[in-house]
């Protein structure tokens, strides 16, 4: 039982992952990869492992440390990353939307093709082609908003990069170049909201949008769908008023009054779960970097390539606080209640995410936190160490800048958290759960004085 638990539906992502890390450090590490000199195996480890978990921290420069060879290998992690885990987490969606057991309808994969509403090949062709759709599209955009900027493959690059939401760039200062530049700002942000957002919601959208076009209006987007747009559009909403006001409503500034609109809105969008920035992240404020943190842990929406605990997760545990002031039995949210089998996975996410976000901190302000050098350089060092952890959870890859500073230690570290954050705690949860057997006996309860 134990060996066979452990090739379970759980586990194939992990495995998955774990594959494409190691054959990418490998390849990252050849000479051909490499632009000039050599990298350290965990630097070259690091690197796979950010890029096939769509992060986007780096400890070396992409541009400038790999050829075009090796910047097309992390390309293709990051393509590979992020088609993976919409693949994965897609099926589990759909799989979790009918009530059938996942490990059942996985394990014998031809069940799935006796739906007559879902073919499992048309569905992945269909999820491929409107990625290259929507890449190649942003490619064209970038290339035409700046053709000096963005050469076409630079343009390919970027675009992949921001739907994929990895965030990995070609330029030392990764979008700062372009924070006046309201056509590459708008593609960018574009692509990471679509990237966010689940291809399952990308789906109902496009058929939202025939049947309008075809009926004249009789169609209505799911419940579901409509908490993901919702929810995203006013932390979007929310996060741009705030970093503007922290970043840009005193006189500190010296951009034009359009760029700082711009960069505060591209900052909300970002830092989410993206990773780019047309904004000196070591030098915004505290207020801003607090703020930024909890939209990072939140995230994007289930079967995207966004990472955090996801919006929906956000949106059920407010509508269970709300349910619990208002002495409610049940969790509501619009019309319908959330069933508590939802709610306690919530919960039990954010325990998850917490407990590995704190014991990391933990351990990185153990190991970063003795280098006097980096202490003194940074009178920050706390944030800096906390920002970095939360943005390899969330798979985020914002950084104030410690990214290349990291040691040995520091870099497994985050290389490890940055794989829990993609693969996602419920699916780690779910993997663990599985391997062990289902006791045949209750214990007795009790009530417990709380608060």
């Amino acid at each position: 039982m134990f060996f066979k638990n452990l090739f379970s539906p759980f586990t194939l992502p992990i495995y998955f992952f774990g594959l494409a890390i190691a054959i990418g450090a490998i390849l990252l590490n050849q000479p051909f990869s490499l632009a000039a000199g050599n990298i350290s195996w965990i630097d070259a480890l690091f690197t796979a492992t950010s890029a096939t978990c769509v992060t986007g921290l780096a400890v070396v420069d992409t541009g400038t440390a790999f050829s075009r060879v090796g910047q097309s290998i992390i390309l293709a992690l990051i393509q590979v990353g992020g088609l993976g885990i919409m693949t994965f987490a897609s099926l589990f969606f759909y799989l979790w939307r009918r009530r059938v057991s996942l490990a059942d309808r996985i394990a014998v994969g031809q069940n799935l093709l006796h739906n007559p509403a879902f073919h499992l090949g048309r569905f992945l062709t269909h999820m491929v082609l409107w990625t290259l759709i929507i890449e190649v599209s942003g490619a064209l955009l970038l290339h035409l908003f700046d053709p000096e900027g963005f050469t076409p493959y630079s343009a390919l690059f970027h675009s992949i990069s921001a739907f994929c939401n990895a965030g990995f760039a070609l330029h030392s200062d990764s979008l700062v170049r372009f924070q006046d530049n309201i056509g590459v700002n708008m593609v960018i942000m574009a692509l990471i909201i679509l990237g966010g957002l689940g291809f399952s919601v990308l789906v109902e959208l496009e058929g939202f949008v025939h049947q309008r076009l075809a009926r004249g209006g009789k169609s209505r987007l799911s419940w579901y769908t409509r908490i993901v747009l919702q929810t995203s559009l006013w932390l979007i909403f929310i996060g741009w008023i705030f970093i503007y006001i922290t970043e840009f409503l005193g006189e500190r500034s010296l951009l034009d009054p359009l760029s700082k609109i711009l960069s505060s809105l591209f900052q909300s969008v970002t830092c989410r779960t993206a990773g780019f920035n047309t904004l000196d992240i070591s030098q915004m404020t505290n207020a801003s970097l607090l703020f930024m943190m909890m939209l990072m842990i939140i995230g994007g929406s289930p079967g995207s390539t966004a990472g955090g605990i996801k919006t929906t997760t956000f949106r059920t545990l407010l509508a269970f606080a709300i349910s619990q002031i208002k002495d409610r039995r049940q969790t509501v949210i619009g019309k319908h209640a959330v069933d508590l089998a939802t709610v306690n996975k919530a919960l039990t996410l954010v325990i998850f995410a917490v407990t590995i976000i704190s014991t990391s901190m933990l351990i990185l302000t153990i190991t970063e936190g003795g280098d006097t050098s980096h202490a003194q350089a940074s009178g920050n060092i706390f944030m800096d160490i906390l920002f970095e952890t939360i943005s390899a959870f969330a798979t985020v890859g914002l950084s104030t800048g410690i990214t290349p500073k990291l040691s040995t230690q520091g870099k497994i570290v985050i290389s490890l958290l940055m794989f829990i954050g993609r693969i996602g705690p419920i699916v780690f949860l779910s993997a663990l759960q599985s391997l062990r057997e289902e006791p045949y006996y209750a214990w007795p309860e009790r009530n417990m004085l709380i608060g």
